[in-house]
């Protein structure tokens, strides 16, 4: 009786190791096309991407969720929204960090599926030493201890040499791109603060025009934020970041001024006798439209307020605080219920807004006699009370 060999141990070995082979090329490769295409659609593409699976915005929903959730329950008041302020800048760093992390896994499994004899200083060469080889090609560091035999191994390295010099070279032109943006924007809202009130308000920005010389730098106003709603609309639409990105002071921000300038807009076209009717109708469609995109870039379905912006008490003292700088508000239903329509095109998505990035919405009038940003300092409350001898006032900096 002849008795033969099992063969079936040796078969199955080469089969599982061409088979991991196979995966780790695969996870590589896919791990790389990612990243690319993801750094792609957020530094180079000019353009929104709505598409639903999105890497960077998975990425900031996660983190974001847990920032925010972690700075409420441990912060309130300016801490908090000095916690939430060091999001923005540490996010652009920490996706960066990841994007590095990702290319270098993807290579170095792609230098192991290759096969490619490695020339190292002394034991075998395992997947830790493929990833250290990785890192040394992707910085382009050049120490030479780990380096490929083979002709894929070294063609890959000078792919990775070069695409890490590459993103590198992004990076360093993205973040001027941001600052430059981040600049222009704030200029306008710093402006405001004179013109409309901290925080901006419509019937401040109105009662500062209700002048007899008033109404042409009114018009010059909501020409310029038609400008600044525009190129709000471009460049958080390009660089979705921004948007998380706060103002210098903690009463002001980009979305509050937006909201201000559209409650404006919404007040002269339903009825202020007097006023720039065709500039407002310019300025609110192109804000309106900059809110209903950003709401759309971060997947933000519109929410009605919980509670009314504008009850029917609000709206009498307003009308009042109007009066009072000589404007004149149109009364009656036909002009409740167009001023109603109005706020209905666009609350919902500033308020949807105001909850995902945490920045509180503007009254429709301010509430109490309050000092600008520019007549406020550390040292004083207000800048007609100068405190004696320089005296700083207290720990709690309400300029800022």
């Amino acid at each position: 009786m002849s008795v033969q060999a099992d063969t079936s141990g040796p078969d199955l070995r080469l089969n599982g190791e061409a088979a991991l082979t196979i995966l780790s090329a695969l996870i590589g490769a896919a791990l790389i096309l990612v990243v690319l295409w993801d750094g792609f659609e957020t530094i180079v593409l000019p353009r929104r991407v709505t598409r639903r699976f999105r890497l960077t915005r998975l990425f900031y929903r996660r983190t974001w969720s847990a920032w925010s959730g972690l700075g409420g329950r441990a912060f309130s008041g300016a801490r908090l929204e000095t916690w939430l302020s060091y999001f923005g800048p540490l996010s652009l760093l920490v996706l960066m960090a990841l994007w590095a992390v990702a290319l270098i896994v993807g290579f170095a499994l792609l230098y192991f599926a290759s096969g490619s004899a490695l020339d190292t200083r002394g034991g075998e060469p395992g997947l830790l030493t493929y990833v250290y080889m990785s890192g040394t090609n992707f910085f382009t560091l050049g120490l030479g201890d780990v380096t490929p035999r083979g002709g894929t191994g070294r063609f890959l390295t000078v792919a990775e040499a070069g695409l890490g010099f590459g993103l590198l070279a992004l990076v360093i032109g993205y973040l001027p791109a941001l600052n430059q943006s981040f600049s222009r924007r704030e200029v306008s809202i710093s402006l405001l603060d004179a013109r409309a009130g901290t925080p901006p308000t419509a019937a401040g920005l109105l009662m500062r025009h209700g002048h007899e010389r008033g109404l042409d730098p009114l018009r010059q106003l909501l020409f310029e934020w038609e400008q600044w709603s525009a190129e709000l609309m471009e460049s958080h639409l390009s660089y979705p970041v921004l948007a998380y990105f706060r103002s210098q002071h903690d009463n002001q921000s980009w979305l509050a001024a937006l909201t201000a300038v559209l409650d404006t807009c919404a007040l002269i076209m339903a009825g202020l006798e007097g006023a720039c009717k065709r500039q407002a109708e310019l300025t609110f469609a192109i804000a309106r439209h900059a809110v209903v995109d950003l709401a759309l870039v971060f997947r933000i379905p519109p929410l009605e307020p919980r509670r009314d912006r504008l009850p029917e008490g609000e709206l009498d003292r307003l009308r009042k605080m109007l009066a009072e700088a000589g404007l004149r508000l149109g009364t009656g239903e036909e002009a409740d219920n167009r001023l109603k329509e109005l706020r209905r095109m666009y609350e919902p998505y500033v308020y949807a807004l105001s909850k995902r990035f945490k920045l509180p919405l503007p009254p429709w009038a301010p509430a109490t006699a309050r000092s600008d940003n520019w007549q406020t300092s550390a040292w004083e409350k207000k800048s007609d009370n100068l405190p004696s001898g320089g005296e700083k006032g207290g720990d709690d900096d309400r300029h800022f």
